[in-house]
Order: structure tokens, then C-alpha cells, then sequence
């Protein structure tokens, strides 16, 4: 498979092979429940964000960690009909390090890219148990982290519909578009994100944020004046 074309699309396209660095850790464990990492990556967002709320952080860290697990997956089954297989024990993560620098894929195994092996492998290999490790460490709604993992996912074909139009790939486009047409039709993802832009029908909060805005996708058409919702 040529990993380097499906790099082109964006960096949280990218899967790193490399040996793990000294801060990355299988997932495995997270899933297991070792939840002192992801805290630390909560806490390391808010810091950024400069926010109090450890919820609106737990979102925004989320977010990011869903579309790089949905873009890693979504983009080389759209161009090569395949994806590298991101099983826990062999997908390492560093919370200490951003996209696309905090994943690293220690496995060789390739799965088939079809609507079913993305799910199985994503979805219920990665997002479900990282929303489980979430709401164990914060209180943050299962309706969000579903919005943010539909928001993530429509992300990803925005930017292979992107790529595929520069690069006169309309073939390459339409796998993807029916890809996550399939993915969306789950009760947890269904709803998630409406119409052609495929706009999201929930907030991230990053709003809430000091200097904080709205996403593109957003449900909002303005920030909330003083609503603490």
C-alpha cells in the first residue's frame, strides 16, 4: 500500500511505523482501564485551552484523538481498499505529543476497507472503550462524545474530498462518501451530523474556551451570550 499518498491527504491521515518512543503506551492498557494517561491529556488540553473545565478539555482532547482514528482508517480504504489494522495492543499512543505524532502503529496486519471492518475495527475497537475511559474521568455526555466521533468522521471525507479534487480522483471520493454513508447508519453515529455538509447536531464546546469560537461544522449559529449550558 502506498502509505506515503495517503499521507498527502493530511497529517492525521499518516500512520507512523516507527518504534514507539519512550512515552508511548499500548491502548490497550487505556482501555483497560489505566486512566492516569488520558487524564494527564485532558489536563494538558485544558492548559492549553486555558480553560477551568475539565469537561469542555475532555471534549476537544476526544475530538482530536477520533478523527485520527477514523482518518488513519477512512483514507487508505478509500484509496487502496485496506487500512493498517489499529488493534489496541499493537496501536501505541503518547498523550504527552499532538497528531499525528502521538499515534504509532506497531503491527504489520492490513484489514479490508469496507464499512464493516472500519467499524468493527474503530468504532468498537477504539471509540467505544475511549468514551467508556472518558466518562469514568469526567462527567461529559455520551450524546457529545457520539458528536464529536460523527463530527471527526465527517471531517475525514471532507478532506479526502478535497484531495480527491485536487487530484481529479473522483473515484477515490465516492468510495469514501459511500464508506461513511455506511458508517454514519449506526444508532450511536446516526444523527450525529445532517445534510450535505454533513453539519454536526451538537456542540464540542470549544466555545467555552478563553478567545473560543465555533467550529464549522457547529450546531450554533453564535456562541451562546453568557449561557454556561
Amino acid at each position: 500500500m502506498e502509505r506515503t499518498e495517503t499521507e498527502s491527504i493530511g497529517g492525521f491521515f499518516a500512520t507512523r511505523t516507527a518504534e514507539p518512543g519512550p512515552g508511548h503506551l499500548p491502548l490497550s492498557r487505556l482501555h483497560a482501564g489505566e486512566l492516569a494517561p488520558l487524564t494527564a491529556r485532558v489536563d494538558r488540553v485544558a492548559a492549553r485551552l486555558r480553560t477551568p473545565e475539565r469537561r469542555v478539555a475532555a471534549s476537544i482532547a476526544h475530538l482530536g484523538l477520533a478523527a485520527r482514528l477514523w482518518s488513519a482508517a477512512l483514507g487508505p480504504a478509500a484509496l487502496h481498499g485496506e487500512f493498517p489494522d489499529p488493534a489496541a495492543a499493537a496501536l501505541y499512543w503518547d498523550p504527552e505529543l499532538s497528531s499525528p505524532d502521538d499515534l504509532c502503529w506497531t503491527g504489520a496486519g492490513m484489514l479490508p476497507g469496507t464499512v464493516d471492518g472500519i467499524r468493527e475495527a474503530v468504532q468498537y475497537g477504539h471509540l467505544v472503550p475511549l468514551a467508556d475511559a472518558l466518562r469514568s474521568d469526567v462527567r461529559i455526555s455520551h450524546r457529545l462524545l457520539w458528536g464529536n466521533a460523527g463530527s471527526a468522521l465527517a471531517g475525514a471525507l471532507r478532506e479526502i474530498r478535497r484531495w480527491a479534487r485536487e487530484r481529479d480522483r473522483p473515484d477515490v471520493a465516492e468510495r469514501a462518501t459511500a464508506l461513511t454513508a455506511g458508517l454514519l447508519d449506526h444508532p450511536d453515529l446516526s444523527g450525529t451530523v445532517r445534510g450535505p455538509a454533513l453539519r454536526r447536531t451538537s456542540c464540542c464546546l470549544y466555545y467555552r474556551c478563553p478567545g473560543g469560537g465555533l467550529c464549522g461544522d457547529c450546531v450554533l449559529d453564535r456562541p451562546p451570550g453568557g449561557q454556561r449550558p
